[in-house]
């Protein structure tokens, strides 16, 4: 039987999503705490990979079940052998045709930004932050101009392993809520860092060290040199998943509690 979960994590304590052969990824955690419950090996396929630093909270996975168990049991046992930062919020039985990469048709990321002069403390962790105002509709026209089909390799790290570096971004949205702005994407899949690159130009941009059309020009260059620094993980949020409605998961998008959602 082939078992969906839906999962969040702080990513935090954890070194990225993906298994490392010394332990300490969320995967490990999550693969840990399945194969005690199990009582036997289970390895997971997951939605998408994050870095060190970056949360999820919608994070959807799925493994081949070694033993049968009601499908609740597979939320509230491998909860009880996880580390408090990770947890299961649901369980879903799932045909040999589903697999949580391949068969996602969307993924959604969420970055929060403090701006403010000074860092966050009870924050820490949570939120981006910079320190000087930005320019709430200079970063709304921005954002606009990377919707659609474009080659992204100006917002590319130099490790990505992708075959192509051609994306559909289907939408970028940029709202503000008190001191804190939400960079919302969805694409059909991303490149290594693509979204904390965008975040870094489109601050730069916000911040007035750029026009707004500084993004056309970035994304006709194709040159990861000419963008803004990668932005910091911590306010970067895995935050929807989106499937056929024919694998009955749950609609799961969740954005970030101090964001809020504004679908």
């Amino acid at each position: 039987m082939r078992i969906a979960l839906g999962i969040e994590y702080d990513g935090g304590p954890f070194c990225g999503w993906q298994t490392q052969p010394g332990g300490g990824a969320a995967q490990d955690a999550l693969e840990g705490a399945l194969a005690r419950f199990a009582d036997a090996e289970v390895g997971v396929v997951a939605a998408g990979r994050t870095d060190a630093g970056v949360h999820a909270t919608a994070q959807v996975v799925h493994f081949d079940a070694p033993v049968e168990r009601a499908i609740a049991s597979w939320v509230r046992g491998t909860n009880t052998y996880l580390p408090p930062a990770l947890r299961v919020l649901w369980a879903c039985s799932v045909g040999d045709d589903f697999h949580a990469r391949y068969s996602a048709k969307a993924r959604t990321y969420d970055y929060v930004l403090l701006n403010d002069p000074v860092a966050p403390a009870v924050l820490h962790g949570k939120v981006g932050w910079y320190h000087r105002p930005l320019d709430l509709e200079a970063m709304r026209t921005a954002a606009g101009m990377v919707e659609g089909e474009h080659d992204f390799s100006a917002f590319r790290d130099a490790q990505c392993q992708a075959k192509t570096p051609v994306r559909l971004l289907h939408a970028a949205r940029v709202t503000l809520d008190g001191n804190l702005f939400g960079f919302r994407f969805t694409a059909n899949a991303f490149l290594h860092h693509m979204v904390r690159n965008l975040v870094g130009s489109l601050v730069h941009i916000g911040a007035g060290k750029q026009a707004p059309s500084w993004m056309e020009e970035l994304l006709a260059s194709r040159d990861r040199r000419n963008a803004a620094p990668t932005f910091a993980p911590d306010g970067l949020y895995l935050s929807g998943i989106d499937y056929d409605g024919r694998f009955g998961l749950p609609r799961f998008r969740v954005p970030p509690p101090i964001l809020g959602d504004r679908d």
